[in-house]
C-alpha cells in the first residue's frame, strides 16, 4: 500500500481501478434526465416535418403584393384557414390567400405570410398593405435539423434540451447505462442518530447526509445509508452489506492513526487490495482508497469539511469515470485574492471560500475541518500550493468550483 501520496497519483490510481458500468437500460424520456445516453440518436425525420408559418396573418404569393400599401391595398380571396395541426389541403392560385395561424401548414402554392397586422384582418376578401418577397416569413421543412442528423451521442448526459429533441421526434424511450449504486457507511462510536436525545460527548452524524445529499446533487441517489460504532465486527458486517447492495463504498472517519480508526484492520481482513493511505492535502491527509472484488472502497477522513474535500477531489473522479458522466468531474478557474490570506502551508491545502466575478474572498466564521457552518455560503475551494507562504490581495490562485 502507497502511504503520503500526492494528490495527483492519488487521483491517478483510482481512475486507473475503476472500471466503468456496462450494463444497459431503456427507460422513459423524463426517466432518462441527468443520465447518460447509451445509444446514438438520429433524426427519422426533417424538424419541423413541414413547411409552416411563424406567425399569425395570411398565406399568400409573393408576386401578388407587388406595390401594395395602405393607401393603394392589394385584395386577395380568402379561400380558406388553417390552424396548427391541420393538413392543408389548399393550393392556392394566383390573388389568393389562406388564412393562417402560428406553426400551421403553410399550403402549396403560398410562397410567404403577411403578418395580420399589415392587412384589414378581412375573412372572405383581405387588403394587404404592404408587398413582400417571397420566402418572407417562411418557416422552411428541416430547418431546425434534417432527417438523418445525429441529435445525441452515446456518452452525453442527458439534459432537458436533449429530452426535447426526443420528444420532439417521437421518441418515447431511450437507452441509458444504469446508474452506478453508491453506498454510504459513517463510522464512529461518537455518532447519534438523528431524532435522538444527544448524550454527552456524543454528536449527531452529519457526514452521513452531508455526502448523501452531494451525491444526489450529483444526479446519483445512494442505494444504502448507514451509521455505525467503532466495533470491527460490527463494521465489517456493515460493510459488506454496503458491498452487496452498491458498485462504490464511500466511507467516512476510522482512517487515522487512532486506537478506533478501524479500517486498518478492517479491510485487510476482509481482503481488500488497499491501493493507498494518506494524500498529501489538508484537510483530509489520511483519506484510503481499497479494492474489493473489482469494487472501490473511497474512506474519507471523519471531519466533515475534511470529509467534503476529499469527496470533492477524489470521489468525483472515480464517479466520473464509473459512471461513463465527465460532467461529474470538478470544475477549475482561476481567480484573484480580494483579500490577503496569512496562513502558511507545508501541504497543499484547500480552503472554502467564496467566487465572484473571479474574485475570491473567505467566508466569516470558523475553518477548522470539523466545522461547516461556514461553508453555507461557500461555492468553491481554494488550493493553496506546499510550502507557500501566504497570500496577498490581488494574486492569482487556483479554484475548484463545488
Amino acid at each position: 500500500m502507497l502511504q503520503r501520496i500526492e494528490l495527483s497519483e492519488a487521483v491517478e490510481i483510482i481512475v486507473e481501478n475503476v472500471t466503468q458500468i456496462k450494463e444497459k437500460e431503456t427507460v422513459g424520456i423524463l426517466d432518462s434526465l441527468f443520465r447518460v445516453s447509451a445509444q446514438d440518436v438520429f433524426a427519422p425525420i426533417d424538424n419541423p416535418p413541414f413547411d409552416r408559418s411563424p406567425l399569425d396573418g395570411y398565406a399568400l404569393i409573393a408576386e401578388d403584393t407587388k406595390g401594395a400599401s395602405r393607401e393603394n391595398p392589394v385584395e386577395l380571396r380568402v379561400v380558406g384557414k388553417l390552424y396548427a395541426g391541420d393538413a392543408s389541403l389548399f393550393e392556392l392560385k394566383a390573388n389568393q390567400t389562406v388564412r393562417i395561424m402560428t406553426g400551421a401548414m403553410i399550403p402549396k402554392g403560398a410562397n410567404c405570410v403577411i403578418r395580420q397586422e399589415a392587412t384589414n384582418y378581412g375573412s372572405e376578401t383581405v387588403e394587404i398593405y404592404e408587398p413582400l418577397k417571397a420566402y418572407q416569413n417562411y418557416c422552411y421543412a428541416g430547418e431546425d435539423f434534417k432527417k438523418g442528423v445525429k441529435l445525441i451521442s452515446a456518452g452525453e448526459k442527458l439534459n432537458f434540451i436533449h429530452l426535447g429533441l426526443l420528444a420532439s421526434m417521437g421518441f418515447p424511450t431511450i437507452e441509458v447505462y444504469r446508474q452506478t449504486k453508491v453506498a454510504v457507511l459513517a463510522t464512529g462510536d461518537e455518532l447519534m442518530t438523528l431524532g435522538t436525545a444527544l448524550e454527552q460527548g456524543k454528536i449527531y452524524d452529519s457526514n452521513l447526509f452531508l455526502l448523501a445529499a452531494r451525491l444526489k446533487e450529483l444526479s446519483i441517489t445512494p442505494v444504502y445509508l448507514q451509521q455505525t460504532g467503532d466495533d470491527v465486527s460490527t463494521v465489517a458486517q456493515k460493510l459488506k452489506q454496503a458491498l452487496a447492495a452498491s458498485d462504490i463504498v464511500i466511507t467516512t472517519g476510522g482512517v487515522s492513526v487512532g486506537e478506533k480508526d478501524i479500517f486498518h484492520e478492517v479491510l485487510p481482513n476482509l481482503g481488500a487490495d488497499q491501493k493507498f493511505w494518506r494524500v498529501n492535502i489538508k484537510p483530509g491527509t489520511p483519506v484510503m482508497f481499497s479494492i474489493y472484488e473489482n469494487k472501490p472502497i473511497l474512506s474519507l477522513s471523519g471531519n466533515p469539511f475534511a470529509a467534503l474535500v476529499n469527496f470533492e477531489l477524489l470521489a468525483r473522479p472515480l464517479l466520473g469515470k464509473m459512471s461513463r458522466d465527465p460532467a461529474m468531474l470538478t470544475k477549475e478557474t482561476i481567480g484573484v485574492m480580494a483579500i490577503d490570506y496569512s496562513k502558511k502551508s507545508k501541504q497543499k491545502r484547500f480552503v472554502r471560500a467564496i467566487y465572484e466575478a473571479g474574485r475570491v474572498k473567505f467566508p466569516e466564521g470558523g475553518h477548522a475541518s470539523g466545522m461547516i457552518a461556514s461553508m453555507k455560503k461557500c461555492n468553491c475551494l481554494v488550493e493553496i500550493e506546499a510550502g507557500n507562504n501566504g497570500l496577498k490581495k490581488g494574486d492569482s490562485v487556483k479554484v475548484v468550483l463545488l
